[in-house]
């Protein structure tokens, strides 16, 4: 660092909120809803099965859901629709254009719970950054019309990393204020992930849930919060690839050609997502704390983006050198299955107020793109 320069303000989370759907969708009510659904596909099907032309779908089936994921249990906006079986998908009420949007309003009892944390008023916000895997329109943005309930100042925008857009947020933010672009971040992650799932398909109809996290970002020196997390430093990483993919847009209905409805909802490649993404995620949080000049052992808790619990082991196991423990890399995707970039912020949220003064946490999330992003963190 030269003699004329000078390290950036420090920025501090000073609040989170979670919103949680109040329908929830055990496994065994998954499966009974598909398997109803297979059988009657395999017997519409039958003599195209018996010729060869296409394969029986497999019944689903509640131990392998548990094995492959760790997921037990999801939130979603409608229970109903999900769970018909000649439906498999959340029956949305449509909205007049005047009225609130539902990211919107899901957001904002998430938006108020961090405020509250953070002791400001929603008219102290001069930022919002909403980042989600799926935005339900694409303008005016979601944020924007956040910013508008919140009668809030200053500016908004929307962003997309998929499940990494939670940190990319969080980088952005930072960045905002600690250049002067803003002085009160407000971060929603509002995910309607049901709207995005394939639940008609046995590999994929257990993965995701719905809820919406917020968090309050500001610079140290203007924070009142009686909690504080410094923000120590951000990293962020993408990589190309189609191994998880959604090609759901404007341009569908212009395409020439037909699309399968699976080509324009959630899909991945599940085995190469695996053996590719663990260790691009650990180098990048190993390289993160090297840069940092922050021992693995200084590191008290990992909130990892909550997709798939051998994964999240896996990734701590290569960075400690050892599996961790559930106090080390707490899990949330139980309850909540796979919320996308609400993931690590709800594992953030639910589990930290048992740390100390002076101890240090990594927020990392990870997912198509491939994308990583990683928020170094330390209690105040």
């Amino acid at each position: 660092m030269s003699a004329t320069s000078q390290a950036p303000p420090k920025v501090v989370i000073t609040g989170t909120g979670l919103f949680t759907p109040p329908q929830s969708i055990s496994n065994a009510e998954l499966v009974q809803s598909l398997g109803e659904a297979t059988a009657a596909w395999n017997e519409d099907n039958a003599a195209k099965i018996a010729s060869g032309e296409v394969q029986a779908r497999e019944m689903p089936d509640e131990d392998f859901i548990l094995k492959a994921s760790g997921i037990e249990s999801r939130y979603v906006m409608d229970k109903a629709g999900v769970l018909d079986p000649t439906r498999l998908r959340p029956m949305l009420e449509l909205r007049d254009e005047n009225q609130l949007g539902l990211q919107a309003e899901m957001a904002m009892p998430a938006v108020m719970e961090a405020l509250r944390q953070a002791g400001r008023k929603p008219t102290d916000v001069d930022a919002v950054i909403v980042g989600c895997s799926n935005l339900q329109r694409a303008y005016p943005a979601v944020s924007i019309e956040i910013q508008n309930e919140l009668e809030a100042d200053g500016w908004a925008y929307d962003m997309n990393v998929a499940c990494s857009s939670a940190t990319f947020s969080l980088q952005a933010a930072t960045s905002a204020l600690q250049t002067g672009g803003a002085s009160c971040v407000v971060v929603v992650n509002p995910e309607i992930t049901s709207g995005h799932n394939n639940f008609a398909q046995r590999d994929f109809h257990f993965i995701f849930g719905d809820a919406c996290t917020a968090l309050v970002l500001e610079l140290a020196g203007d924070a009142v919060a009686d909690e504080q997390w410094e923000v120590l430093g951000t990293a962020l990483a993408t990589k190309f690839s189609n191994n998880i993919r959604n090609d759901a847009g404007f341009l569908n209905p212009s395409e020439a050609g037909e699309r399968s409805g699976d080509e324009l909802v959630f899909r991945q490649n599940g085995h190469k997502v695996f053996k590719e993404v663990i260790p691009l995620v650990a180098a990048h949080i190993a390289s993160h704390l090297e840069g940092r000049e922050i021992e693995t052992a200084e590191v008290r808790r990992f909130w990892l983006h909550q997709a798939n619990l051998k994964m999240n082991q896996l990734i701590a196991k290569s960075v400690l050198g050892r599996l961790p423990t559930e106090d080390e890399a707490p899990v949330t995707l139980n309850e909540f299955a796979n919320t996308s970039s609400a993931g690590s912020v709800i594992a953030f949220h639910r589990h930290r107020d048992d740390l100390v003064a002076g101890d240090i946490g990594v927020i990392c999330s990870f997912g198509a793109g491939y994308s990583v992003g990683s928020c170094l963190v330390r209690k105040v």
